[in-house]
């Protein structure tokens, strides 16, 4: 496992994306708290989280390269275009999926829902370069604190990463969810 800066992600950026995108699983800073994270089309891979997570049921939200990916791949009620622009911002927006297959079936567990984030940070120009949404959920295991720093990493998440981008300790809190499904408009 290693653990990288910002300018080391930087410049072993080629590597790195080919890393994730055949199935790499990683830690990374946002603009609240640490998320671990994957290829959201890779099925493997995001089981791999749900098993470190110990979370075998819950759908995932995801941190996606654009908000035109949200307007392609997700069903955009009238409600939902003032909280678009919000975004990039503290937020995951509930939304219908409306392209099956943007992302693995286990991501949202088959239902007919996604969250969306795009982070106020660094790492939505990385998703953007990749090209493809990753899985964002805290980096923690199900229903225990989540990470702030690499000192209060759960040592078995620690064992089942590829790597982590270290960006010293966060003072955030996880993103305010908002559902926007069938024009019910819902903070939580």
């Amino acid at each position: 496992m290693q653990i990288l800066t910002k300018a080391e992600l930087h410049v072993r950026f080629a590597e790195i994306a080919e890393q994730i995108s055949k199935g790499a699983v990683f830690i990374y800073p946002t603009d609240t708290i640490y998320g671990i994270g994957c290829n959201a089309l890779d099925k493997k891979a995001v089981e791999k989280i749900r098993t470190l997570k110990e979370r075998p049921a819950n759908p995932f939200s995801i941190i996606v390269p654009s908000k035109e990916w949200i307007t392609e791949n997700c069903i955009i009620i009238k409600e939902a275009k003032e909280w678009l622009n919000k975004l990039p911002g503290p937020y995951t927006l509930i939304l219908n999926l409306k392209k099956k297959n943007a992302i693995a079936k286990s991501v949202n567990q088959g239902e007919e829902t996604i969250g969306v984030r795009i982070p106020a940070h660094w790492i939505s120009s990385v998703v953007q370069e990749l090209g493809f949404p990753i899985i964002t959920t805290s980096a923690n295991r199900s229903g225990r604190p989540f990470m702030t720093s690499l000192e209060d990493l759960d040592s078995t998440i620690r064992g089942g990463v590829d790597f982590i981008i270290d960006e010293g300790e966060k003072k955030g809190k996880p993103s305010k969810i908002v559902n926007l499904v069938e024009g019910k408009i819902k903070e939580r």
